[in-house]
């Protein structure tokens, strides 16, 4: 639950019989640079709207959620690419919104019992935070990225230092001098980053400057809890212009990701066996989920490739369906279905990935998880 604690109230959210919005919108310019969301939007809170009954506690919820929805939009910051809004004015005020640098995959917008978790959860999990450190032998920046944004940008500054400028006899001492001042530096700068790693709980730094001299001099100071940290290191000069900057260390990290994606992919595999730790299937991945037992959990960034058994889906829904208050989603309602499974990773599992290279996880159904503990006769 950790990745997505602070959307605990959303996934443990029970209905109230009021009608609960769940929308996401790509709001990049179009083709003539202006947003067009708000047609989308206005034509969706019709339809909606126009089959609630009037003067019903239900519309009055419904139509509080779209004023407020509509107010909400009007001051977006222009840089905002993507927006979600999870609202319910009749479920005690819940009004949830989210502004990011990146979009969402399309528009969308669904009014039912429960919030639709899927696209945010997704955003999340396929964009996490991580930290640039940008730096040559006298100054340095510090970028913590998070889902396209600069949310920090720590600067550090020191005395330059000129290597030629003392000759003959004095020559070696005065370069001690200037190594030991240079590796000082690099330590202010580890320094300033463990903290923010700490605060801000980073798994992800990139390196980046001169690969002769301050990139060895930053993973000497480094320490030794953060080197798995390290993704990688670029040649991008400490003057590079932020975007640049981000763009290049994102190129690295998607690589970093996708290779990644199969070593874990292949690990759940290794351990796919009756009483091993790797589950693969919707079916037995879901029922590991009901039990508590998933540590990581994988899926197909693309839903539509997502394939299940629906009888034996029902099946595992039924053993551990609460009550008729709380019905879970019947198999044949797949997005929904795929909704609640993602629910249930974000409160047991210490992690959810979505895997864009289909060929990892097609064969399996398009979903596998890593287990904590195998639960004696629970396989299917």
């Amino acid at each position: 639950m950790q990745q997505f604690k602070f959307l605990e109230s959303l996934v443990d959210f029970e209905p109230t019989g009021f009608p609960f919005l769940s929308i996401y919108l790509n709001t990049e310019p179009n083709e003539t640079g202006k947003k067009d969301f708000d047609v989308f939007l206005r034509k969706q809170f019709s339809e909606h709207g126009s089959v609630l009954e009037a003067n019903s506690s239900e519309k009055e919820s419904f139509d509080a959620d779209e004023k407020r929805i509509n107010e909400f939009l009007e001051g977006i910051e222009p840089s905002t690419r993507g927006v979600a809004i999870l609202a319910s004015s009749g479920s005690n005020g819940i009004f949830k919104r989210y502004e990011f640098e990146v979009p969402f995959d399309e528009n969308s917008f669904r009014n039912e019992e429960r919030p639709f978790l899927s696209p945010l959860l997704k955003l999340f999990s396929k964009n996490p935070p991580f930290i640039v450190v940008a730096a040559d032998t006298n100054h340095a920046n510090i970028y913590l990225f998070r889902r396209g944004k600069t949310v920090d940008n720590t600067e550090i500054e020191n005395t330059k230092t000129n290597r030629s400028e003392v000759g003959g006899w004095s020559q070696m001492r005065y370069q001690r001098h200037i190594d030991n001042f240079h590796q000082q530096h690099a330590k202010e700068v580890i320094d300033e980053l463990a903290k923010l790693v700490r605060d801000e709980s980073i798994e992800r730094i990139i390196f980046s400057g001169d690969q002769e001299t301050i990139i060895p001099m930053l993973k000497a100071e480094l320490p030794k809890e953060f080197e798995g940290k390290l993704v990688t290191t670029l040649s991008v000069n400490v003057d590079a212009p932020e975007h640049e900057i981000h763009e290049k260390a994102k190129e690295a990290l998607d690589e970093f990701e996708a290779k990644l994606d199969k070593e874990k992919i292949d690990a759940v595999m290794e351990q796919n066996y009756d009483d091993g730790l790797g589950v693969a299937g919707l079916e037995k991945t879901l029922a590991a989920l009901m039990n508590g037992q998933v540590q990581e959990l994988y899926i197909l960034s693309d839903f539509n490739q997502i394939n299940y058994d629906r009888g034996t889906v029902r099946t595992i829904l039924k053993a551990y369906e609460p009550g008729e208050d709380t019905d879970l989603p019947d198999a044949s309602e797949r997005e929904l279905l795929i909704d609640e499974v993602l629910k249930k990773g974000a409160q047991v599992a210490d992690t959810i990935r979505f895997i864009d290279n289909t060929d990892l996880l097609q064969t399996q159904g398009g979903i596998a998880a890593l287990l904590r503990y195998q639960v004696k006769g629970a396989n299917l």
